[in-house]
């Protein structure tokens, strides 16, 4: 399966003005035929993204499913912005936008939606310990929006609709995006801003604390789109719906998504009274020789990856005390019957470290360079070496990960940047990887304090 990244217009691809007329073709026969279903989406938290060097992302694991059910392999090609996605799919770049479209009546007259349809709507999005019960007692409330998005929009349309009194805020912050401002209502830095209903329902699984009720806007109906002439992958896709969408295996998938909690529990970090750190100290001192490191980080990392739970699965599948993803643990030779066994995790775990160090040999400081390779080994290396690209893009030390390279690692969450250029792998959810930097270094410290080396 490969991922291609289109960031052209239709004009740099080699394409006129004037859209293929096939109207005669059976596309889903062609599509069949090479084997080979070419895919458009966009980078995001419920579209596609990467994540440990695998692809994912809730419209990516639907489309893939399909695809597996039809006997094709994927292209996936992300587009820079919905307006693209439309135009790539008409200019014949791709087979299927697998991204909700909006069921509006200009869109009708150009392309065919099918597959799962989605209905969402503008909330608010506000903490649930004393949360507002209908939007006329915003009047009189600060309202935190981004600047230039359609959450500002509707929330000045909203203001009028109310007679005035609603306070519309800003964060002035080049890099604020939805997903930023979610958490600042979490942590009870603000009390209010509005969301996409299903963005709102993603980030409700790693903040336990939100009440998304409120709604704001209007019901918009939205699904995947194909070309006018495609009526048979059209057909074939709402076909497969009809009998799979229901079916346990898509459940699962809309259950790790929208339901599944993202965040570890808060257990109390296991006392070192004794003089251990936990149950698996002498694996972790064994292990750790293999890279030089102290064993105390491996354990530090161990501790925010599972809390040193051996029966741990994350919603995207990682497994045992190092959390390995399947296909990272299949590549050190270990099968799902050992992967969540505590020696061969950790070693595997420090094999994969190993690699990660081996890649970033351009970090010439050694401590730093500890904590760009835990990084990669929370997020991947691709999206370190996209931070990488945009630290140096926006005169930031590429060299130096707090405070530099780990605000280029926060920026991927935005657009702006995740669409630039030097961005290879997209959409990813920062601040995950950069608060799990700082987390694992502070339990270091914590431990190199209180256990001998």
């Amino acid at each position: 399966m490969c991922a291609i990244v289109a960031i052209a217009c239709t004009t740099m691809c080699g394409c006129g003005s004037s859209r293929p007329n096939n109207s005669t073709t059976n596309e889903l026969d062609s599509i069949m035929s090479r084997g080979e279903l070419r895919v458009l989406t966009l980078s995001g938290s419920t579209s596609y993204f990467y994540y440990k060097g695998e692809e994912r992302g809730y419209e990516y694991e639907l489309i893939k499913h399909f695809a597996d059910d039809m006997g094709l392999t994927l292209q996936v090609i992300v587009a820079p912005n919905i307006a693209q996605l439309t135009s790539m799919l008409l200019d014949s770049i791709g087979d299927i936008i697998a991204y909700d479209i909006p069921i509006i009546s200009n869109t009708k007259d150009n392309v065919i939606h099918c597959g799962p349809e989605n209905i969402t709507e503008q909330v608010l999005v506000q903490r649930n310990n004393h949360p507002i019960a209908d939007v006329v007692e915003l009047v009189g409330r600060d309202v935190y929006v981004e600047r230039g998005s359609k959450y500002e929009q509707r929330l000045i349309n909203l203001n009028e609709e109310l007679g005035g009194g609603i306070n519309i805020r800003y964060i002035e912050r080049d890099t604020i995006v939805t997903e930023d401002l979610i958490e600042m209502v979490a942590q009870g830095d603000i009390d209010f801003t509005l969301a996409d209903s299903n963005l709102a329902r993603i980030n409700n699984t790693y903040y336990h604390n939100l009440d998304t009720y409120v709604k704001v806007g209007f019901p918009q109906r939205s699904q995947w789109a194909v070309r006018q002439h495609s009526r048979q992958l059209a057909q074939a896709v709402n076909n497969w719906t009809s009998t799979h969408y229901e079916s346990e295996e898509i459940k699962n998938i809309n259950k790790r998504y929208f339901e599944s909690s993202k965040r570890m529990g808060k257990n109390a970090i296991l006392s070192v009274a004794d003089g251990r750190i936990s149950p698996f100290d002498e694996i972790f001192k064994k292990e750790a020789k293999a890279i030089n490191w102290d064993w105390r980080l491996l354990a530090a990392m161990a501790y925010h990856e599972s809390r040193f739970d051996t029966t741990v699965v994350s919603w995207m599948g990682a497994r045992g005390i190092m959390q390995l993803m399947p296909k990272t643990a299949a590549i050190f030779g270990l099968g799902m019957d050992s992967i969540a066994m505590p020696e061969p995790n950790v070693r595997a775990a420090v094999q994969s470290l190993s690699v990660i160090a081996n890649s970033l040999v351009s970090i010439e400081d050694s401590e730093e360079k500890l904590k760009f390779i835990i990084a990669a080994y929370n997020s991947g290396l691709g999206h370190v070496f996209d931070a990488i690209a945009i630290a140096k893009k926006y005169n930031k030390n590429p060299q130096i990960w707090y405070n530099e390279v780990e605000e280029a690692m926060n920026m991927k969450a935005n657009p702006e940047y995740y669409n630039d250029e030097v961005c290879r792998f997209g959409y990813f959810r920062g601040r995950q990887t950069t608060t799990y930097v700082r987390d694992v270094m502070t339990l270091y410290n914590y431990y190199c304090e209180k256990i001998p080396q």
